[in-house]
């Protein structure tokens, strides 16, 4: 029933024949599978995301004395080196995510990058020069590079649609978990000394942890389908969905099924073939996550706070809890309102939290209110972006990207994010000198206008809607005609 079909005759006949075990088998299933079934493997899959949150933040606090210990203090360039190493090798590693994930499988991908991250901690543990440093950062970053992308896919292909917007949220409120886990362990730094070799250390935990459960969790029953494995993949459908809904499933794979399954796709059919609009809007809206200035937020946040004599660590302490409480609101609300909602509020409020830093730096307002218009539009600023463009990318592209395209697809937008990402970083600082800050926030409220447009001219809902359903509504006009007689 589920065997790919090359003849167009065949596979005419075998549709009939589907399409009616499809009506009854809808007709059994009045209700949607539990997601008491999928839930265990996706809060491991989820481990990749709090891992990349760690490994963010893991040496904010510890960067000087891991300087003083190593022999570089004083060194800016050596100290930027120890963060951007691990940003550039997470770019070469989300270049190469999606054929290590097609290659080999989402689960065995998971283990792949586990291992990178647990030897590069290990390594940076018992680092006693920078050049250990580095290398230790590099393999993590490697790690950190394959590890999302992955992340994203697996759970989007192994979630039910009722549920997947809620579990794609849950890899926000990881990532916000591990940033905060890397702040709070961070805070003895000053106090004990080696202290951030504890740091690195502790991180090899859930690597390990990742590795190994990765063992007991099911492989990606689309990846299974597209190696021609279909006993496999109802095996795994019944484990994540139940019996009674492992026929609707496959007959949901075997609709979107064309036969072009196991070609292999060229970075020139993203770029120029038929899901060339699709990969167009991924990198996008990944691009303009970035350019709307999260990141130099973040960065800018502990200097407001310190001007107001503020600590740095009760700055931290406000950032984590707006941006956990906005994953938290995503988590509520991602399947009730709907990706594409929460996208575009979600860009507005970012767009109007820089209009108060804005408003805070132009001189109008008193010093007092000032720091109040600041301090506000900067904790709005990561509300609203956890609430939307946070979460929202990492699950809309794998539900948008066609089945062939999928992993690969992911790699090509993740490397978009960290490239611009990189670059952010890199500028940050020389702009905010040469620019002034009421500028440089205006560029960034802007952006997040554009994004506003982007989202509601580009971007389609892909709430409640199976993989299959999504992928069928996003084929172009012109290659629609061909498809129908394919299936």
């Amino acid at each position: 029933m589920y065997k790919r079909m090359t003849s167009r005759d065949s596979m005419s006949a075998d549709v009939e024949a589907d399409s009616v075990l499809l009506q009854n088998a809808v007709q059994k299933e009045m209700t949607n599978p539990s997601w008491k079934y999928s839930c265990p493997h996706v809060l491991v899959a989820t481990i990749v995301a709090l891992l990349f949150g760690y490994h963010l933040g893991v040496v904010n606090e510890p960067l000087e004395s891991i300087s003083v210990d190593l022999g570089f203090s004083g060194d800016t360039l050596a100290e930027g080196l120890v963060v951007s190493t691990c940003l550039a090798a997470a770019f070469a590693g989300s270049l190469i995510s999606g054929w290590i994930a097609d290659g080999v499988g989402r689960r065995r991908a998971f283990q792949l990058c586990s291992l990178p991250m647990l030897l590069g901690a290990s390594i940076c543990a018992t680092a006693k020069t920078l050049a250990g440093m580095l290398a230790g950062r590099f393999l993590v970053g490697l790690g950190l590079g394959v590890g999302p992308p992955v992340a994203s896919l697996y759970v989007a292909e192994v979630s039910p649609a009722h549920v997947r917007g809620t579990y794609g949220s849950l890899i926000q409120i990881a990532t916000c978990l591990g940033l905060m886990a890397a702040l709070v362990i961070g805070i003895p730094v000053k106090n004990i000394v080696g202290w951030w070799r504890v740091c690195f250390w502790l991180s090899t935990i859930p690597a390990a942890i990742l590795a190994l459960a990765m063992m007991f969790c099911v492989e990606s029953p689309h990846w299974l389908y597209k190696r021609g494995k279909l006993a496999e993949a109802e095996f795994e459908f019944e484990r994540l969905l139940g019996s009674s809904h492992v026929k609707s499933a496959m007959l949901e794979l075997s609709k979107s099924n064309r036969g072009d399954e196991t070609e292999s796709v060229k970075i020139s059919e993203l770029l120029h073939g038929r899901h060339s609009r699709v990969v167009f809007i991924g990198a996008t809206l990944f691009a303009l996550q970035q350019l709307s200035g999260i990141n130099a937020v973040f960065y800018f946040s502990s200097t407001v706070f310190r001007r107001a004599g503020v600590s740095s660590n009760l700055a931290n302490v406000f950032i984590g809890i707006a941006n956990l409480t906005g994953s938290i609101v995503a988590l509520v609300l991602m399947d009730k309102l709907g990706r594409k909602v929460l996208l575009h509020w979600s860009f507005f409020g970012m767009a109007l939290a820089m209009a108060l830093q804005v408003f805070a730096s132009s001189g109008i307002a008193s010093n007092y209110g000032a720091f109040y218009f600041s301090v506000g539009g900067m904790l709005l600023f990561v509300l609203t972006f956890a609430v939307g463009a946070g979460p929202v990318p990492g699950l809309l592209l794998p539900e948008i990207f066609p089945s062939r395209i999928r992993a690969k697809a992911m790699a090509f937008c993740m490397s978009v994010h960290w490239v611009v990402n990189f670059f952010v970083g890199l500028m940050f600082l020389r702009l905010l000198d040469q620019l002034g800050p009421h500028l440089l926030y205006s560029i960034f409220g802007t952006f997040c206008l554009m994004a506003v447009v982007f989202v509601k001219r580009n971007v389609m809902e892909t709430k409640g809607k199976s993989l299959q359903e999504i992928e069928i509504a996003l084929i172009p006009q012109e290659y629609r005609i061909v498809f129908q007689e394919f299936s």
